[in-house]
């Protein structure tokens, strides 16, 4: 019996949306794929236990944000991220508002803690629930609640043109 029967599968169905998330928490795409291609082979060794869990994907998913963890621990953030100027207006690139507001937005993510980072892509970007927050990355609801706070509260401080983002999770905090 091949010990990965059915993986090939799930990461064939499955790679594009744990590829996104994975570019979520790491901000650029050859260390979002070394980090997906370190969490699926550490899915590998266990797949054959995991294949007949109910979900899988929940164990590559908490792999990816203990992986990402793991990095950035042994960095201590010293990981250089490539920047470019804006490009002048009239260069063929689109200087709209909302590309700013998407570049503002990317370079305060990229300011936040891994973990603070990860809660706000689980709460806000995959919609997971509290709870399902808290289980996928192995904390209470207590925690994912507070780190959500004090990430938001940062982006407060690192991007304030984004207010307007905020209006959609706490109406009373786009009013101040």
């Amino acid at each position: 019996m091949d010990p990965y029967e059915g993986f090939r599968e799930f990461v064939r169905l499955r790679q594009p949306a744990l590829m996104r998330t994975a570019y979520l928490l790491t901000g650029n795409s050859p260390q979002a794929e070394d980090l997906l291609q370190t969490a699926l082979m550490r899915t590998a060794k266990h797949w054959r236990k995991l294949a007949s869990d109910a979900n899988p994907e929940a164990y590559v998913r908490r792999a990816l944000y203990n992986e990402h963890v793991s990095w950035y621990r042994r960095t201590r953030g010293r990981v250089e991220t490539p920047r470019a100027d804006l490009p002048e207006a009239g260069q063929g690139r689109d200087p709209s508002d909302e590309s700013l507001h998407r570049l503002a937005l990317h370079e305060a993510l990229l300011r936040l803690t891994p973990r603070q980072r990860a809660v706000l892509v689980l709460r806000y970007y995959e919609d997971r629930s509290v709870e399902e927050t808290a289980d996928l990355l192995g904390c209470s609801a207590g925690t994912v609640k507070s780190q959500t706070s004090h990430a938001l509260g940062r982006l407060r401080v690192l991007a304030p043109e984004l207010a307007y983002l905020l209006h959609d999770v706490d109406p009373q905090e786009a009013v101040r």
